[in-house]
């Protein structure tokens, strides 16, 4: 990212709302990492640093900062360590992507393993049923409403045992 310079140091409004945008992303990285369950020990570090980040970020009183004159050496320190936030913002932040592009992947491919799976249930089965249907064809007849049957014959007091 690129700030304007201006009398000491660079644009605050610049540098501000880079570190709101910032610390944006990283309450949403954070959010993913806590929806994503199970997914283990990488997960838990990912959301820590993220969480460690935006801590981080709350913490920083950037108005002081602004106000007091600040020598070369505490512009290059505050610089340097702006930069290395950055940049470990980004790796956790590629990291990140990178971990939830492999689960997408995996999920999409048990998705469609699970599909296949169903299909060929659905088929087995309707082939049995077509199976039974054709075996049942020749001996099930319809019998007529009023046809006699074994059950009839048993009266009202005479339940079968």
């Amino acid at each position: 990212m690129r700030f304007s310079v201006v009398d000491v140091g660079y644009d605050q409004r610049q540098v501000d709302s880079c570190l709101n945008e910032l610390g944006v992303r990283l309450s949403r990285l954070a959010a993913r990492a806590a929806g994503a369950a199970g997914a283990g020990r990488e997960w838990d570090e990912i959301r820590e640093e993220a969480a460690g980040l935006c801590g981080l970020l709350q913490r920083l009183d950037l108005g002081d900062v602004a106000r007091r004159p600040a020598n070369a050496a505490d512009r290059e320190t505050a610089e340097r360590e702006a930069a290395e936030l950055l940049l470990r913002a980004r790796l956790e932040f590629d990291s990140a992507r990178e971990e939830a592009r492999r689960v997408r992947e995996q999920v999409y491919t048990e998705a469609v393993q699970a599909r296949r799976e169903l299909e060929a249930a659905l088929h087995a089965r309707q082939c049995r049923a077509a199976r039974a249907d054709e075996i049942l064809g020749g001996w099930a007849k319809a019998v007529p409403a009023d046809t006699p049957t074994a059950a009839s014959a048993v009266g009202p007091g005479r339940a079968a045992r």
